[in-house]
């Protein structure tokens, strides 16, 4: 089976009565159109997982983040394929999160991070990013 190395941005965000809140992006194409994700993207020849994220965030919501620290990697087979997915915990520098790719984007804090139907990899991470928020 066909692996696929991937990275995900867990962009977390303090407001303004303090709540620790995660950003979620739905897919707006392909097999999986409408599930909800950690934006991010393929990591390409001779990149390392850190570039490759900040690339993929500048691509798609045209945003430039600062990758902090390492959360874990996802394993998990999917039909057609395994996706490896290491995970960062991340922040804003500077740009909007501008939609360039993804269909709609919500900020979720704790209580209500499993309101969205989350990819199958996803999910796997969802009990380490609650701890963070």
């Amino acid at each position: 089976m066909k692996t696929i190395n991937v990275v995900a941005a867990v962009i977390i965000r303090t407001d303004s009565d303090n709540t620790k809140q995660v950003f979620a992006t739905q897919r707006g194409y392909g097999e999986y159109k409408d599930w909800w994700e950690f934006p991010g993207g393929k990591i390409e020849e001779g990149e390392s997982p850190e570039t490759a994220l900040a690339r993929e965030i500048k691509e798609e919501l045209a945003t430039e983040i600062s990758v902090g620290n390492y959360i874990d990697t996802i394993e998990y087979d999917y039909p057609a394929f395994h996706l490896s997915m290491r995970c960062y915990e991340c922040s804003v520098i500077s740009g909007k999160l501008e939609l360039l790719e993804h269909e709609n984007a919500t900020w979720l804090a704790a209580e209500s991070l499993r309101s969205v139907n989350w990819l199958p990899a996803d999910i796997a991470i969802l009990e380490k990013v609650e701890k963070l928020l």
